[in-house]
């Protein structure tokens, strides 16, 4: 897959999730979030800090912003930041190859205010190693406690579905268990990333009967982030971060109040700040 030279750009699409079990509960709205390059975005930092990166800013405060502290380990700028901590994950879970584009598919600060649910690092190979093909995606998830919990999927490739047990507590609505089904997929100006939770182990002959229970995605349509796409996603959705939360804590209290369903206390985060892919992938041959 081509994915073109280098550039941030922003994705301008649609929030999508429906609920499937115990009750139906369904919704959709429009939304928007950064898909950035990080390692030429670091290498042409001091050109564009010059620039003044024509009205967004990285790790400064501005209308839409981006801060590395927001991922990974939260490590500053003078200790490498989050492409540092990245590049350490995967060395140490023996990824050694991932040394190409880093692109980052994230929502952003806006007025200087952030909550990321989910953020995804699709980490390729070199230019010049199987063309810099995908190579691994980081899911970094964050729940409205502050905790966060990554989920590493190696040797992914665009449209693959690829399957990890649910370690960590999302909703007060489900509780820990079952397993993730990932999909993403990725052309020259579109982008999509599906998440489904589903019941069982994710494994066996019946894996695939095994019943979905939520289905979630993030989807939208690329374009070059500059002044223009800015102003439109900055004033089409003044408040669209702050939003996110409101809508999270909104649909809560439909499900509790209106649908009844019972709330599970939440576990403590899991001693592993990393987990790993169901193995072999049940999706695909061995």
């Amino acid at each position: 897959m081509n994915t073109g030279s280098p550039v941030a750009m922003l994705g301008f699409g649609q929030v999508r999730h429906t609920r499937l079990r115990p009750v139906l509960h369904a919704f959709a709205y429009p939304s928007y979030f950064l898909m950035l390059p990080l390692r030429s975005l670091k290498r042409e930092a001091a050109q564009a800090e010059g620039e003044g990166r024509k009205g967004w800013r990285i790790n400064q405060p501005g209308l839409l912003s981006f801060f590395e502290a927001d991922h990974g380990d939260g490590r500053p700028v003078a200790q490498g930041g989050a492409l540092a901590w990245l590049d350490e994950l995967l060395q140490r879970e023996g990824i050694h190859d991932a040394t190409g584009e880093a692109w980052l598919h994230c929502f952003p600060r806006v007025l200087g205010y952030t909550f990321k649910p989910v953020s995804f690092w699709y980490c390729h190979r070199a230019a010049d190693d199987q063309g810099g093909a995908l190579r691994a995606i980081v899911v970094e998830v964050n729940n409205t406690f502050g905790e966060r919990h990554c989920y590493l999927l190696d040797a992914p490739r665009w449209g693959a579905e690829l399957r990890a047990d649910k370690v960590f507590h999302v909703s007060p609505f489900f509780k820990v268990e079952g397993h993730y089904r990932f999909r993403f997929m990725r052309s020259q100006d579109r982008c999509i990333a599906r998440i489904d939770l589903c019941e069982g182990d994710g494994k066996g002959a019946d894996a695939d009967e095994q019943p979905v229970l939520l289905q979630t995605s993030l989807s939208g349509r690329l374009e070059a982030l500059n002044a223009q796409t800015l102003r439109r996603a900055f004033w089409r959705y003044p408040v669209m971060t702050l939003g996110v939360l409101v809508r999270i804590h909104l649909h809560a209290w439909q499900l509790w109040r209106k649908k009844k369903l019972p709330f599970f206390s939440k576990p403590a985060a899991p001693q592993a700040f990393v987990s790993r892919q169901l193995s072999p992938n049940p999706a695909e041959p061995s």
